[in-house]
């Protein structure tokens, strides 16, 4: 059921970062809230500017109450395969903080967020689990279905599953179900300015 991993890194890093990737095809396996709730603790210790934790989650675990609506703020694309995860959560963060003369803007509160999914997606992996964030989302209906309050961002929304065969998936989406490769570090690091 794994899809052939060929990654490899130029540098010495802990396997779990060649390991862990975002397939789509998912069997369906019921997730425990405990399971769940361990992977938002360890988005919880995700570094923030100012120790402000700005991230937010709004989840779901399939065949609860929500996931219906949570499924149907995806686009069709990702609909026609999020289906079958075990978890669906969308990553919000709040746009100020506390400062020194009360609330001031956090222009970091997007890069937290996503050390938070990052923290998320390791610990997912580090559990047998798998999670795909996608923008694919319905922008213009999100933020009033999920009622977010004003001076918050949405960022993605994130399946979390076990995976499952790729026929599961549409054909063209079945043929993009390996983990994908990676830059050179080379082509992203610039010394001393750009």
């Amino acid at each position: 059921m794994t899809a052939a991993n060929s990654r490899t890194a130029e540098h010495d890093i802990n396997p779990i970062f060649l390991e862990r990737w975002s397939p789509r095809a998912y069997t369906g396996e019921a997730i425990s809230e405990a399971e769940l709730r361990t992977m938002f603790e360890a988005a919880r210790w995700a570094p923030s500017s100012y120790n402000s934790q700005p991230w937010r989650f709004v989840y779901a675990r399939r065949d609860n109450a929500y996931w219906d609506k949570l499924l149907n703020l995806l686009i069709p694309i990702n609909q026609s395969w999020a289906k079958t995860a075990s978890a669906l959560v969308f990553i919000i963060s709040i746009k100020t903080m506390a400062g020194q003369q009360g609330t001031v803007p956090a222009p970091a509160h997007a890069l937290d967020a996503g050390a938070a999914w990052g923290y998320l997606a390791l610990q997912a992996a580090f559990m047998g689990w798998h999670a795909h964030a996608m923008a694919g989302i319905e922008w213009d209906r999100v933020y009033t279905e999920l009622n977010i309050p004003e001076g918050h961002d949405v960022h993605a929304a994130i399946a979390i599953g076990k995976q499952g065969p790729a026929t599961l998936l549409p054909e063209a989406l079945a043929a993009r179900e390996f983990p994908s490769p990676r830059k050179p570090v080379s082509e992203f690091i610039f010394e001393g300015g750009f």
